[in-house]
């Protein structure tokens, strides 16, 4: 399956519009800003002092930015992160290299970005020696992991355009797969997948967006 058209956000990083589901794959107010934003400072962040090593399963490799700023940050903080991605219709090497996140996020992740994307899909890979990484070609529908993760990235295309991935079955699968006190966090802040989340046996916290969104929910797993 091809990506549209790569296009520029506001904090000049690339995102790429999604011609079968008509949206863009990160925010057009600047997708670095709303990963770091969502991802890295309310869930990384959040677990990382409390754990000696972290484990994330992300639901949506996408563009490889979030797996790309994990990578920065572990190799950073020396906190052993191991990051399994999931991906039903991957972006080719291709397609990433014409990317920009290399050069805006400086040499160590030039040296790494194409690694991610043109690593072999269901292979463990030691790209850093604080980072390991595996991808894995899987709709979200059918993961079976149970109480492996630290952390989910839950970073699917918005509700209004994947209703599927928001509902309770998939999101009863995230559950499971987070360890006790586990966190899933998202950009999403609507009140049908709060309550959904809630109805699950998360404690929801509302917390402040990223540019262009007034709020995101990180769900803690009791």
């Amino acid at each position: 399956m091809e990506a549209g058209q790569i296009f520029e956000t506001q904090d000049g990083s690339h995102s790429v519009f999604s011609d079968t589901y008509g949206v863009s794959y990160h925010s057009r107010y600047g997708a670095i800003q709303e990963s770091r934003h969502v991802f890295i400072e309310a869930g990384l962040f959040y677990k990382m002092p409390l754990c000696k090593s972290v484990s994330i399963l992300e639901a949506g490799f996408g563009t490889g930015l979030n797996a790309l700023l994990t990578l920065i940050e572990a190799n950073r903080h020396q906190v052993q992160a191991h990051y399994e991605t999931i991906e039903a219709y991957p972006l080719t090497p291709r397609q990433a290299g014409l990317l920009n996140y290399p050069s805006l996020l400086g040499e160590e992740a030039a040296a790494h970005f194409m690694q991610l994307h043109e690593a072999n899909w269901e292979e463990a890979h030691a790209i850093t020696p604080y980072f390991s990484f595996r991808k894995r070609l899987q709709r979200f529908e059918d993961i079976r992991d149970e109480q492996a993760f630290d952390i989910v990235y839950f970073d699917a295309f918005a509700p209004g355009a994947q209703p599927e991935l928001w509902e309770e079955a998939v999101l009863e699968k995230m559950y499971k797969a987070l360890k006790s006190e586990g966190i899933l966090v998202t950009y999403c802040a609507k009140g049908a997948v709060k309550r959904t989340l809630k109805n699950l046996g998360f404690t929801i916290e509302a917390l402040k967006g990223p540019p262009g969104k007034r709020e995101m929910t990180r769900a803690i797993k009791g």
